[in-house]
């Protein structure tokens, strides 16, 4: 009896996505609800947990693209292994002499064996990869699975066997390296060019930024912020924070909250354009752009404007794990109205970042760099970050970026703001 290996719904638009890995192998052994592939979507990547216990028969490669719905292996009950004891009411059978002037049958062991072909056939996917890098004579081998069948553990058991002193043989001489070409003659090494597919979500990041890059009218304005009152702030509560919340009091949500404002002040750069209307958003789910082994994915922290500077530090810190650790779910990157990206934890002084369609708007944060300013008729030395604001100029007039951006400085500057809302 077996059990087939569905793909998943995953959300409510997604309708396929690609195999990328299979993280058990053809014909081992699973239990049920452990992890056997990873499916990989425009939106993120998940683990397929097995449906039941038993052995795992691929059929579908990593790699391929797959619907919803479709299988893509099975789950195969093992039978149980043959006694080799006889029932109790049977003894077993004598060898029988050979008549006279017969040879007497030989014993297995001087029997002829089989031919190499009907070896291979009993051959396991993970058995026959394993025969083939070791250089191994299929005929050595016997096989403990079903109807003969040679496992990836009767391959291991043969090799290990082969490592006992007395099964070892005087290995001969290695031959002398050849002569190495001309260097003119030399082709090129392989290891200069490798090739490797471009996964979904990378593929979706691609076309949405060149959609938005095609699609939009996109400018950039810039600012620059003190730091000191926030850092300042930081530097004398973090502590108490962190025991009283249980995680750290970091930059961003000092600058969520300062967008919120700024958003609140400016209703339309919270909007986004939807054919020939404009939708205004009268909520604030702030993007935080994380970036990931498997690429940059920007999940949303919802209703920011109701949520105090505690709950949007944990909020951060747990998007951003469930990012990292491949987690993250299709509902956690939907519906974002605003996007913060900070390239200044990579060492960016400046960069100009692009929308996140369908949105209208996004703020860069980049490097603190302590430099000299003019204070009140003083240069004075402070810790200085360059904003900048990326926006839709067919919806967001320069004026409206350029204060906008403004507000997010004051907020900054002068924290107390936030509290105050003023």
């Amino acid at each position: 009896m077996a059990v087939e290996i569905k793909v998943p719904t995953i959300g409510e638009s997604i309708t396929e996505g690609r195999l990328s890995r299979w993280l058990k192998k053809d014909g081992e052994r699973v239990r049920a609800d452990e992890p056997v592939f990873e499916l990989e979507t425009d939106k993120a990547t998940g683990e397929v947990p097995a449906p039941a216990s038993g052995v795992l028969r691929i059929s579908v490669p990593e790699g391929e693209t797959v619907t919803v719905g479709a299988v893509v292996g099975r789950i195969e009950e093992e039978a149980a292994a043959p006694t080799s004891k006889p029932p109790p009411d049977q003894k077993p059978a004598r060898e029988k002499s050979a008549p006279p002037g017969k040879p007497a049958t030989p014993p297995a062991a001087e029997r002829e064996a089989p031919a190499p072909a009907e070896v291979e056939a009993l051959l396991s996917p993970a058995a026959r990869q394993l025969v083939e890098d070791h250089g191994l004579d299929v005929r050595q081998l016997s096989g403990t699975g079903r109807g003969g069948r040679i496992t990836k553990e009767d391959v291991l058991n043969y090799l290990e066997r082969c490592q006992t002193p007395e099964a070892r043989k005087p290995a001969a001489p290695p031959a002398p390296p050849p002569a190495p070409p001309p260097l003119e003659a030399r082709p090129a090494p392989a290891e200069r060019e490798t090739r490797q597919r471009m996964s979904a979500i990378r593929q979706r990041i691609a076309e949405r930024l060149v959609a938005a890059q095609s699609t939009a009218a996109i400018l950039t304005t810039f600012n620059e912020v003190d730091m000191s009152a926030v850092m300042a702030l930081r530097a004398k509560y973090k502590e108490t924070f962190q025991k009283k919340h249980g995680v750290g009091l970091g930059l961003m949500s000092f600058f969520v909250k300062a967008c919120v404002e700024a958003l609140r002040a400016f209703p339309v750069v919270n909007a986004r354009i939807d054919g020939n209307d404009i939708v205004y958003h009268h909520y604030y789910h702030i993007g935080i752009a994380v970036s990931t082994e498997r690429g940059l994915m920007v999940p949303v922290v919802r209703d920011a404007d109701r949520l105090t500077v505690a709950a949007i530090e944990k909020q951060i810190a747990a998007l951003a794990e469930k990012a990292r650790a491949g987690k993250i779910t299709v509902n956690d990157l939907q519906g974002g109205t605003f996007t913060i990206t900070n390239g200044g934890v990579f060492g960016s002084l400046l960069s100009t970042p692009l929308l996140n369609p369908p949105q209208s708007a996004i703020l860069g944060m980049h490097a603190i760099q302590k430099r000299p300013v003019a204070i009140e008729d003083q240069v004075m030395v402070r810790p200085m970050m360059y904003l900048a604001l990326s926006y839709d100029h067919r919806l967001i007039d320069g004026r409206d970026a350029v204060l906008f951006l403004v507000r997010v400085k004051e907020c900054i500057e002068a924290p107390e703001r936030l509290l105050l809302e003023v």
